[in-house]
């Protein structure tokens, strides 16, 4: 039904970007407890209206071009970064099937049979995105705060996708469900350690956060790509990697950590989005975590770190997977 997926789609689009606005309060709050610090306290009740004010500032604040940019890529590239972010998480189950009386709906907007490769091909445009953001201001910083992001991105997308490669094989399906319903009895994380350490690593990297936050290291390259946009442009950058966080998150919790599977799932399926909700939050918590904690690892050894190590770690544990499901099989 064309208005159930309306419907869906407005839930999706509608709990990310609220998602979105939280999760920074949520960061500055840790970080802030972390670090013996306050943290946001004025506006509303222990600052919780702080993405409020934050939302206000940014659509009021006045919005430039350089003069020698190219003004139609430049508007362009910010919202080619936040519409991958926000379309890649729609075939992930959000719970089982729910069913009210006489009417059934899967809690998910979309379940095909190739979902961890639409993932992988929708995170891949954000690239371009980045890219473009970077060489369209004619700045210098810019362009090489794009060059850095982009060779960082397409290098730990080998790693990040061959860490999807073991749950795949687990539950012999490309299909988010199927891997989320592979897991009832046992997480994936238990029987694929590796490929979850993996996962976790490169999609920081994917994601340009701390300790892989390189594009934008102050001491460099100001403000990396996005150096020249202020007001709404820059708040779409900012969106994108907030939602790009939570979105990691939730697939990442659906491949290694059952999803929404938990007790009573079968006999109360709400439950599921719950189980989801905790599992994603406390992948969040620890990505802040990290940013409190490490310091921004040298350039060359971030890429090091994707060519040297990871991907070949990744490729021998698809390696070993594979010998083992066969020899189990056989």
């Amino acid at each position: 039904m064309i208005w159930e997926w309306l419907i869906k789609s407005l839930v999706l689009i509608l709990s990310l970007t609220t998602g979105f606005a939280y999760v920074t309060l949520m960061e500055r709050v840790v970080l802030a407890r972390i670090q013996v610090r306050i943290g946001p306290n004025r506006a509303g009740p222990r600052g919780i209206l702080q993405p409020i004010a934050d939302a206000i500032k940014l659509i009021f604040k006045e919005e430039l071009i350089p003069t020698n940019a190219d003004k139609f890529m430049f508007i362009v590239a910010p919202v080619i970064t936040v519409i991958p972010a926000l379309v890649v998480s729609a075939v992930v189950p959000w719970g089982p099937t729910l069913t009210i009386g006489n009417f059934s709906t899967p809690m998910g907007l979309a379940d095909i049979n190739v979902g961890v490769l639409y993932i992988m091909a929708i995170t891949s445009i954000s690239v371009y995105g980045i890219t473009l953001a970077g060489w369209s201001s004619n700045n210098k910083y810019a362009t090489l705060g794009g060059l850095r992001a982009t060779a960082q991105m397409i290098s730990y997308e080998l790693a990040l996708g061959l860490a999807f490669v073991g749950p795949v094989m687990l539950a012999g399906s490309l299909s988010i469900n199927s891997i989320v319903e592979a897991q009832k009895t046992l997480p994936f994380i238990l029987l694929q350690p590796v490929a979850f350490v993996i996962y976790f690593t490169a999609s920081l990297a994917e994601i340009n956060r701390a300790p892989f936050d390189m594009p934008e290291a102050e001491q460099e390259l100001t403000a990396g790509y996005h150096v020249e946009y202020s007001g709404m442009k820059f708040a779409l950058f900012f969106m994108a990697e907030y939602i790009k966080m939570i979105t990691v998150a939730i697939i990442g919790s659906s491949l290694f950590l059952g999803g929404y599977q938990g007790p009573f799932v079968d006999q109360y399926p709400l439950l599921g989005f719950v189980y989801l909700f905790l599992k994603a939050f406390l992948w969040l918590f620890v990505i802040i975590w990290i940013r409190a904690t490490l310091p921004r690892i040298r350039y060359d050894r971030l890429m090091a770190l994707g060519w040297k190590v990871l991907f070949p770690i990744a490729l021998a544990n698809v390696l070993v997977t594979a010998v083992v499901l066969v020899l189990i099989g056989g």
